[in-house]
């Protein structure tokens, strides 16, 4: 698993990933979308795959002495270190635009610990529809990242109308830090709960789709 993350990390990248890690600084933008810099690193996922499909990364992969569900699994988890890594690195962007910027977000949801928890939500919600669909024919992959897409846009959707309507989202999980820190550290541990499980559900039935390709 280790050489296959190497691998992962060396050959299959997209080198707009990186730059789609450095987008973290959106933050710093007044009255943003934030959600936003979540997706970019969606896209980025796609542009590995999509690059993987034309370099034909699976058929490689899959000719080395590893079984189907490690190629599966290193490609998953490699990608989920990548979406944790852009939470990461969004986190000072967060306390920066805390300290620099006092005033409120009118789009949508404020930089804060509930913007990063439900960060982990977004990332999972996005694994959980692409790869499984994605693993049912790696020469298709429009199709499953418009899917998720369209399920990560709803969720962003529904947060930021529910930051605007719903009275406990607004009071309590639409300020700035550090206020109602003990509602919003609930958010972030369950989101990372969220990803976890999800994650791991969609790379179980990642893993028993591909095994039915025959490459």
């Amino acid at each position: 698993m280790k050489n296959l993350l190497i691998k992962e990390a060396r050959l299959a990248v997209h080198p707009t990933t990186f730059i789609f890690l450095s987008l973290a600084c959106l933050l710093l933008i007044p009255n943003y979308p934030y959600f936003v810099t979540y997706f970019y690193m969606c896209l980025g996922v796609f542009f590995i795959c999509l690059t993987g499909r034309e370099n034909h990364d699976i058929e490689y992969t899959a000719l080395l002495p590893v079984r189907k569900r490690d190629l599966v699994r290193a490609r998953i988890l490699f990608v989920a270190c990548l979406e944790i890594l852009q939470i990461v690195v969004a986190l000072p962007f967060v306390l920066l635009r805390t300290a620099l910027i006092p005033l409120p977000n009118e789009v949508g949801l404020d930089a804060n610990i509930v913007l990063l928890g439900l960060g982990f939500v977004f990332f999972a919600l996005f694994n959980i529809v692409f790869f499984p669909l994605y693993y049912k024919d790696v020469k298709k992959v429009g199709k499953p990242f418009a899917l998720a897409t369209i399920v990560t846009t709803l969720f962003m959707v529904l947060v930021e109308i529910g930051v605007h309507a719903i009275p406990y989202m607004r009071d309590i999980w639409d300020t700035r830090d550090p206020l109602h820190f003990g509602d919003k550290i609930w958010v972030l541990v369950i989101g990372i709960v969220i990803f976890a499980v999800g994650t791991a559900g969609a790379e179980y039935r990642s893993t028993a789709n591909f095994e039915k390709i025959d490459l």
